[in-house]
């Protein structure tokens, strides 16, 4: 059983990204109705904690890091230029489930734009809308001035088709737009739909999502969504919405007995790391909050705990 998972895997969950505020209304629109999950991130405030990077170092692929290179290659420094990313998965039906990223800040798209063609870059015409290559495979267009959409080329025109009205966008999906209004106010925050939010229960419960219980209460998991900050430490708080009051307790309960049975396991750094672990219901919510010290949270990162539970 692995119940701190239900505390990191929630920030490692959608893997193929990176690491707030409300999404850009822009961004917002060309988001697939069928989104899986959004994580958005204050970029600013998370180049001004070291803890926040080391985090980031430690948790991202390879693909997310090569995407900031790709905007440098396009004139955007992200380290000055970012001030927001937003990253949403959505299923397919023919192509599985696809990525797609919203980058905001202080670029211009005349600037950006300018230097693609001197370097004789030419767009491919998808509706009305110019798609331009980057490097890896990645193709990128403007939603207005300053926030750009990037992903692979079936990403992006799904994201598009939803933009352009020829399929639905987030805000028919009632089930997870509802979900963002409590959290996006925060510094790094994400809302994960009912599938999603079942999958990550089953995985970070381990053996306990084998108990009859947890096969009755799944099913009435509605969604989920955490938000974290990296001021005066780490504070990390999950809420798993559930249909009513009794669901909630009963996840609860299987969430304490899980943090009590990895504690009779855990190293030093990890029991410290399980003690700050508090998990409570309210009405039809599971909530858990997570606080650590700076030197704490950077302990845990490079235990066998964080290791087993990031991959």
């Amino acid at each position: 059983m692995k119940p701190a998972k239900l505390v990191l895997s929630a920030l490692v969950l959608a893997s193929p990204c990176a690491w707030a505020a409300a999404i850009p209304s822009s961004a917002r629109t060309a988001i697939p109705a069928e989104v899986q999950q959004i994580i958005t991130v204050d970029y600013r405030t998370l180049k001004n904690s070291d803890t926040a990077m080391a985090l980031k170092q430690q948790v991202l692929p390879p693909s997310v890091k090569t995407f900031e290179d790709d905007l440098k290659a396009v004139g955007i420094n992200p380290d000055k230029d970012v001030d927001q990313l937003t990253f949403a998965s959505y299923r397919s039906a023919n192509q599985g489930t696809k990525v797609v990223g919203a980058a905001q800040g202080s670029f211009s798209s005349k600037t950006v734009l300018k230097k693609m063609r001197l370097n004789k870059v030419k767009p491919l015409k998808y509706h009305d809308t110019d798609i331009y290559p980057m490097s890896n495979g990645m193709d990128m267009t403007f939603l207005d001035d300053n926030v750009l959409l990037f992903g692979d080329g079936a990403a992006l025109k799904g994201a598009l088709d939803a933009r352009d009205g020829y399929t639905s966008s987030l805000d028919s999906n009632s089930q997870v737009a509802d979900l963002i209004g409590p959290v996006e106010s925060g510094t790094v925050w994400s809302v994960l739909d009912q599938q999603g939010t079942q999958n990550m229960l089953l995985s970070a419960l381990g053996d306990a999502g084998k108990l009859a219980d947890f096969d009755t209460v799944k099913k009435r998991v509605l969604g989920s969504r955490y938000t974290m900050s990296f001021q005066n430490g780490v504070t990390f708080d999950l809420d798993i919405v559930t249909s009513d009051s009794v669901t909630a307790a009963t996840l609860s309960s299987l969430v304490k007995a899980g943090v009590l049975y990895r504690k009779m396991t855990a190293t030093q750094i990890e029991k410290a790391a399980l003690e700050s672990v508090v998990v409570d219901s309210d009405s039809s919510n599971l909530q858990m909050h997570f606080k650590a010290d700076d030197k704490q949270f950077q302990s845990l990162l490079h235990s066998d705990l964080f290791a087993a539970v990031s991959r």
